[in-house]
């Protein structure tokens, strides 16, 4: 009776387990980069908002990716990096009082099955963040000070770009 009941329990939690897994929903179509990039007409608050949601979703990109794979670099790293994003972002918020967005990015992550889906993961990423930098940053009307603190991530952005693919040439 104790091994039907053990048995049952596991079950219980990996069908669980899985069925989370499984549930991960795509973003809405204006969450982060996708929705900026989509977007014709962009407000301060939306630039700040996409921005912030979509290196909120990197950093849930890569805890999935590291809760799979293991402390593995370039994504110990460049979630490290993405913190430093965020932190550039904040004060921004404040400046011209906008509401700091709820991080909901782990909600709209799956953990990739192989370390390739991984890099490529990171790869798609870096390639819609950078585009994504790079219409804010070109929006007019915009702040100086946005605009700096756009064109400098998207430059960092380049950088783990190159990072990712570095990786992902292993896999090829």
């Amino acid at each position: 009776m104790k091994k039907i009941a053990i048995v049952a329990i596991i079950s219980f939690i990996f069908f669980n387990f899985n069925l989370l897994e499984a549930n991960a929903e795509a973003p809405p179509e204006d969450y982060g980069a996708k929705g900026a990039l989509q977007d014709s007409s962009i407000t301060l608050e939306e630039a700040l908002t996409y921005a912030l949601e979509d290196e909120y979703l990197a950093q849930a990109r890569y805890d999935a990716i590291m809760k799979e794979f293991g402390e593995i670099k370039p994504f110990t790293q460049i979630k490290v990096a993405e913190q430093r994003h965020i932190t550039a972002l904040l004060p921004l918020f404040t400046r011209y009082n906008i509401n700091v967005p709820e991080n909901k990015a782990s909600q709209y992550t799956t953990t990739p099955k192989t370390l390739k889906e991984a890099f490529e993961a990171g790869v798609q990423g870096e390639i819609d963040n950078i585009a994504m930098y790079e219409k804010l940053a070109d929006l007019p009307d915009l702040p100086q000070d946005v605009r700096s603190v756009m064109t400098r991530l998207g430059d960092a952005s380049k950088n783990h770009l190159a990072a990712f693919k570095k990786g992902l040439t292993q896999y090829q």
